[in-house]
């Protein structure tokens, strides 16, 4: 009996080309008697490669298109070009990967992971044309409001004033060459196994492989838009304008960055329909969910349902 191939990322990756910025997409073709698109944004601290089991749990319904945004997963920046990555800036290059990627009659379904949820969001408010081909949106752990967060004041005052000072050109660069080094980085996470949510239960052979992705992911995206963007987050209120496209939150209890009740009342503000969707997911978005038995909590069974639909 034939086995199965492992699902392989790099066999459906092509590189694409915007507004002078080297990035890439990830294309996998729906299976037979499938026809619906799905199109997947990627969040904050993330790669193409560290969703590959989303990816694969997704592609049972339908199309998968998934892009780096500027200064993620190994694209050029907004700073190659001069400009910065504010969230409008965002939500217009994804506007216009939308437009290369579908034809103008083609329909889908925009999933955002966390922070790429902010992205879509503003992107539909900018761009209504496009929010109308969008059978519906959803969250997985996304925001919409600075007020959303649930962190301590403290820890917030501290991340703050370090990507404040990190947004500027050399500081980012010496945090890149100085800080953002792999022995330094491993031997931090290894210190903070014992406290931190994504080493918790995991033998040594587990968490030397999870910190390799965590260093490749802390010196693949861009440094300085990393920052930036953290800002952005910071100052959040996508409140002021609405999208008549319904949203589906899949949320995770006792989400250790966001409050549910929060990211569900600004939800409801600004999109036309709210559903909660709630997961089996024990934290926030995992380092790297490695395959699909692993992302199965990330596409909960309404979910499920809901793509299952003509």
């Amino acid at each position: 009996m034939a086995t199965k191939k492992p699902f392989n990322s790099a066999d459906y990756v092509v590189p694409v080309n915007i507004n002078g910025m080297q990035g890439r997409m990830l294309h996998v073709p729906a299976k037979r008697g499938k026809k619906r698109n799905i199109l997947l944004i990627a969040g904050h601290h993330t790669s193409i490669e560290r969703l590959v089991g989303v990816i694969e749990q997704l592609n049972k319904y339908g199309d998968v298109t998934s892009p780096d945004l500027p200064g993620f997963g190994g694209m050029d920046s907004f700073y190659k070009i001069g400009k910065q990555p504010t969230l409008d800036n965002l939500a217009d290059y994804l506007a216009a990967f939308i437009r290369l990627r579908y034809k103008k009659h083609e329909r889908f379904v925009i999933i955002g992971i966390s922070f790429g949820f902010a992205v879509v969001t503003r992107m539909l408010q900018k761009y209504p044309e496009i929010a109308a081909r969008a059978d519906f949106v959803v969250s997985l752990v996304g925001l919409v409001h600075k007020d959303d967060f649930a962190l301590r004041k403290r820890i917030m005052w501290e991340l703050r004033t370090l990507t404040s000072f990190l947004q500027h050109r050399i500081p980012a660069w010496l945090m890149l060459h100085v800080a953002l080094q792999p022995r330094l980085i491993r031997t931090t996470y290894h210190l903070y196994s014992a406290s931190n949510p994504k080493m918790k239960g995991r033998d040594r052979a587990e968490q030397d492989k999870l910190i390799d992705f965590e260093i490749n992911l802390w010196r693949q995206n861009d440094t300085r838009t990393h920052a930036f963007t953290t800002l952005e987050m910071f100052n959040l209120d996508l409140c002021n304008a609405q999208v008549k496209t319904p949203v589906y939150h899949v949320a995770v209890k006792g989400d250790r960055y966001f409050d549910n009740h929060y990211v569900e009342q600004h939800m409801r503000i600004i999109y036309s329909d709210f559903e909660l969707i709630e997961s089996t997911m024990k934290g926030h978005v995992p380092t790297v969910i490695a395959d699909a038995k692993d992302a199965a909590p990330f596409v909960p069974k309404r979910l499920r349902e809901l793509l299952s639909k003509k």
